[in-house]
């Protein structure tokens, strides 16, 4: 049997690997008296599982999370009822344990709670496909560049009240897409893929910064990792 000789010992190891972290250039963004972005340090965020109606059950979710170093706390907004509740846990917060940075989660067709919760939150998350949700139409497979725009100049209705409010107010928002809820428009125009994301994302955008607000935070969320990434890298990027 063949015996292979050992390697010598001054063999060196592979140390080719890059793993210093690039952070792109970004615009700061405040929400509370915590800044994300512009070279900021990276914020922790998470969010409770408690039903924001439940007052003091919220409290003691929004503490234990930031008693561990979770400097941003988001909470689910579903109804009105819930974004008033926002308003007592805000003040329960400060007289009880001290200010947490707040981001409320604005689900469907939520303009009105979304103005309402505005005035109790640091930041605003809507998601776009579902801030002016339209009901899928059985048998539909295209929207007409007419059809596309009358629901493009609805959310832009919608949508101008918040921005202002939060302009105003010095606050800011997120902007989160999904990729499972990206509005039906979107998707027969885009198909299912990154470009729908980037689209439905950019549509808002447009809008807050000809209302010129730029206090915006941007999530493009995925299931499928290649898609999230593809999303967020520049058009026309290859993969490395």
């Amino acid at each position: 049997m063949q015996t292979l000789p050992s390697p010598p010992a001054s063999t060196p190891i592979d140390t080719a690997f890059d793993t210093t972290i690039h952070r792109r250039k970004t615009r700061p963004v405040p929400v509370g008296d915590v800044t994300i972005g512009g070279g900021a340090p990276v914020i922790v965020q998470s969010m409770i599982n408690e039903d924001t109606l439940d007052i003091e059950g919220s409290i003691a979710g929004i503490r234990r999370l930031h008693e561990i170093g979770c400097e941003i706390v988001r909470v689910t907004v579903p109804s009105m009822a819930h974004a008033k509740a926002l308003a007592t846990i805000r003040e329960k917060l400060k007289t009880t344990y001290q200010p947490v940075p707040l981001v409320a989660d604005v689900h469907h067709n939520g303009m009105k709670i979304a103005l309402e919760v505005a005035k109790h939150v640091d930041n605003v998350r809507i998601n776009p496909g579902l801030y002016v949700f339209e009901k899928p139409q059985t048998g539909r497979t295209e929207y007409s560049p007419n059809e596309f725009q009358e629901i493009g100049d609805k959310i832009r209705e919608t949508l101008e009240p918040l921005v202002v409010s939060l302009r105003d107010q010095g606050k800011s928002m997120r902007i989160g897409v999904n990729h499972g809820s990206l509005a039906e428009r979107m998707l027969f125009t885009y198909g299912d893929t990154p470009e729908g994301m980037v689209e439905s994302a950019l549509e808002f955008i447009h809008i807050c910064e000809s209302l010129n607000f730029q206090n915006l935070v941007i999530s493009l969320k995925a299931s499928r990792v290649p898609v999230m990434l593809a999303a967020y890298r520049p058009h026309g990027q290859a993969d490395e």
